[in-house]
């Protein structure tokens, strides 16, 4: 059963960093996720920053962050492999800030969930660091989102058939080379568009698109072309065979 989620502007940013917060209980969340992880699969997690220029920060912002932070959560304690990368125009420009397997050692599921939020310390450490000197081997000229679903299919491929993709696209859809949307339309007309794309399949993964519409520099599209650029990247994702889309415009936390 495949599922699709879209929204548009109306819907409101919950954004939960999933670091070490004083007064959350994570111990007792972290066991409700453990729960809710897959039966003899791991975990191969993709997060691709879109950094062409409408995309673009000199220092990673608290937003992206706290989403790498949540999903890095997740797959650590579910097990399995972290990759996150910031890219621009084509597959060849894209730079790893993070790419390890997320292991948590311990005799016991206390033991081991315990440690989580110390290793996702770690990794938001690491990414924030390797952030501005990745940006400035990518070229901000253009922006090639669909790149990012060849390259998954390549990832989870080296992985192993005993790993469950979930791709996480944080980018404002404005995608500008290859098939695309230009002009506001309806989003059943952008969907359709973005089903010609050729893009491999993806099956059984989780593939999330967000920020769309959203720009860090320059004018934000109008509300007609940001459902138009909703439907057409549900149009690529569905075009993938992916068992889960998620298409939004503010991230929301746990889906």
């Amino acid at each position: 059963m495949r599922t699709y989620i879209l929204f548009s502007l109306v819907f409101v940013a919950l954004l939960v960093g999933c670091g070490s917060q004083p007064g959350v209980d994570h111990l007792s969340v972290d066991k409700v996720t453990l729960k809710s992880c897959p039966k003899d699969m791991r975990y191969a997690t993709k997060i691709d920053l879109d950094v062409s220029g409408s995309g673009r920060t000199p220092e990673l912002d608290g937003p992206r962050l706290n989403i790498i932070k949540e999903q890095a959560r997740t797959t650590a304690i579910c097990g399995g492999h972290l990759l996150v990368t910031v890219f621009s125009a084509t597959s060849a420009a894209t730079v790893a800030l993070y790419d390890d397997e997320l292991t948590l050692p311990g005799a016991t599921d206390n033991a081991r969930l315990r440690r989580v939020s110390k290793l996702i310390d770690d990794i938001s450490e690491k990414v924030t660091a390797a952030y501005p000197p990745a940006i400035k081997k990518v070229s901000p000229a253009h922006s090639d989102i669909t790149a990012q679903f060849r390259l998954a299919a390549e990832y989870r491929t080296q992985l192993g058939s005993d790993y469950r993709l979930r791709l996480v696209i944080l980018t404002d859809g404005l995608q500008t080379v290859g098939r695309r949307v230009t002009t506001p339309i309806e989003i059943a007309q952008a969907r359709a568009v973005g089903m010609t794309v050729n893009v491999p399949r993806l099956p059984d993964a989780t593939v999330t698109v967000a920020g769309v519409g959203k720009v860090a520099a320059g004018s934000a599209p109008s509300s007609g072309m940001t459902n138009a650029l909703i439907g057409f990247w549900d149009g690529v994702c569905r075009r993938s065979q992916a068992a889960q889309c998620t298409i939004v415009t503010d991230y929301i936390a746990g889906r």
